[in-house]
């Protein structure tokens, strides 16, 4: 019989022990979830932000470029930016979504697809400005 109650015991504190095991995994299986989603959320909301800087980034150049009537090359030297290209510049300007159309949520990815869909037609206008604007707009610009 006393052997009996060993292997109970054993039984019992094996099961305890697994338990626990469980219990702890179960916990850390919620602190990654939880890290996750932050992960998840925060990407999120970084994504909305550029979106909408992005948004009113191409406006602007759109302004510069048709109500003002600048060139690209002169639309980046008012800019200020040596990092902005005419290449970045379309890919701005095509991603803006008129403001009577609504935002969609996919202003990203209708940008990247236009600019795989035009990027040979636009390659070849805006070469001839890019060098000149990423070389140093503002050594172009009047006094």
């Amino acid at each position: 019989m006393q052997k009996q109650t060993v292997r109970q015991q054993a039984r019992a504190r094996a099961r305890q022990a697994r338990a626990k095991v469980l219990q702890e995994q179960a916990k850390r299986e919620r602190r990654l979830a939880k890290r996750g989603e932050a992960v998840a959320v925060a990407l999120a909301e970084r994504a909305a932000v550029v979106s909408d800087c992005e948004q009113r980034a191409g406006r602007a150049l759109r302004s510069l470029i048709e109500e003002e009537g600048l060139s690209t090359q002169e639309a980046l030297a008012w800019c200020g930016d040596d990092t902005l290209t005419g290449r970045e510049v379309y890919r701005l300007i095509r991603g803006v979504t008129d403001e009577d159309e609504g935002d969609t949520g996919g202003d990203g990815d209708q940008g990247e697809e236009q600019s795989d869909t035009r990027g040979g037609e636009d390659q070849g206008e805006e070469s001839p400005e890019v060098a000149p604007a990423s070389a140093g707009p503002a050594e172009s610009m009047p006094g």
